[in-house]
């Protein structure tokens, strides 16, 4: 089953709090997304680092119940 997009940024948020998150569904069919976060947490992350704590905050659930994300990630200017 697809996820829906506010379920991603929920579970983003949660487990990076002050995030700033937008989800974009690219396909219409709730499997694939395009995800923009900014988050200060990032500062000493390099861009692999940055990934995994994406994919952490999703707790398990890319590549099951969430089939394809683009990730962009950045710190706040």
């Amino acid at each position: 089953m697809p996820m829906a997009a506010k379920d991603i940024e929920c579970l983003i948020t949660a487990a990076m709090p002050g995030a700033s998150v937008e989800i974009k569904d690219l396909a219409g069919d709730g499997d694939h997304y395009a995800a923009h976060v900014i988050w200060d947490g990032f500062s000493s992350m390099n861009r692999l680092a940055r990934t995994r704590a994406v994919y952490a905050a999703l707790d398990g659930k890319m590549g099951g119940e969430l089939h394809a994300l683009q990730l962009t990630t950045a710190v706040p200017e």
